[in-house]
């Protein structure tokens, strides 16, 4: 005697099919895939580059507050700084522009 098969196995294939199309798609394109991981790292590795110049920055500008400090100054610095806020020259200074 055969069996009959009617639509519980054609059923159960695409629900199959579907569950493993959706779980696929997920891992790739979803909130915790392959393409969100690529670009999470991208943006980690441009805000570590962004970090480092910051904190180059932050050092040159502790370098300058040290050597404008009361303890240690540096008058070279201030004669720099004072010229470039009150924007003058004196008689010897050569301009190149």
């Amino acid at each position: 005697m055969a069996q009959k098969h009617g639509f519980g196995f054609a059923i159960y294939a695409i629900v199959t099919l579907s569950l493993a199309g959706y779980f696929a798609f997920a891992a790739v394109q979803g909130d915790l895939g392959v393409v969100s991981r690529v670009e999470a790292m991208a943006e980690y590795d441009r805000l570590a580059v962004k970090r480092d110049a910051l904190s180059d920055q932050v050092a040159a500008l502790t370098n300058k507050t040290r050597r404008l400090s009361d303890q240690y100054l540096d008058l070279d610095l201030l004669d720099e700084r004072a010229r470039d806020v009150l924007g003058t020259l004196r008689a010897d200074d050569l301009v190149v522009r």
